[in-house]
């Protein structure tokens, strides 16, 4: 599953983009509409983090439901 910020997902939202420019949205808004259309769908949403390092120093952590 493609992250935010990597090469598939700037790909996806490059292309996202021009067909947004082509189908006649302003330059200013087609970002917009890539970043919208690509956060609906849940295949390229990121995930969080993949370790407990990633979740902060330890005392900031948010409890876990055992």
């Amino acid at each position: 599953m493609p992250e935010p910020g990597s090469k598939k997902y700037d790909t996806r939202h490059a292309r996202a983009r021009k067909d947004a420019e082509d189908a006649g949205t302003p330059d200013a808004k087609a970002n917009d509409e890539a970043n919208e259309s690509l956060q609906r769908d849940p295949r390229w949403r990121s995930s969080g983090p993949r370790t407990e390092r990633g979740r902060g120093p330890k005392g900031e952590r948010p409890e876990q439901g055992d």
